[in-house]
């Protein structure tokens, strides 16, 4: 019998030192209140699993069902007037030519 790796012999030495260190008196608290820490870890970790499960249940069954959709067609826009659009004129397509400057003019005097 190996509780977590710990042979027979090894509970005994075990057993031995904490009845050493705490005493006769003190002894049986230790090991009940040892015993319900161990139960409420144990409960915890089967409610932790079985909501596990049944959240993995729950997303499985919505993937199993066929999903469709729909596809509306985009709705025509409705033209605001009657009237057409004024016509934009192009921006000019080169720009100004520069003013032509002299190296020496533009050197300060000294």
């Amino acid at each position: 019998m190996n509780i977590f790796g710990i042979g027979p012999a090894e509970l005994f030495l075990i057993g031995v030192v904490a009845l050493l260190v705490f005493g006769p008196k003190k002894l049986p608290e230790i090991g009940r209140s040892l015993g319900k820490t161990l139960k409420s870890f144990q409960e915890a970790s089967r409610e932790f699993e079985s909501e596990l499960k049944r959240e993995m249940d729950r997303a499985e069954a919505p993937a199993s069902t066929s999903m469709t959709a729909t596809i509306e067609p985009p709705a025509q826009p409705a033209l605001a007037s009657s009237e057409p659009a004024t016509p934009v004129t192009p921006a000019e397509a080169e720009p100004a030519p520069a003013a032509k400057t002299n190296a020496v003019d533009s050197v300060d005097p000294v």
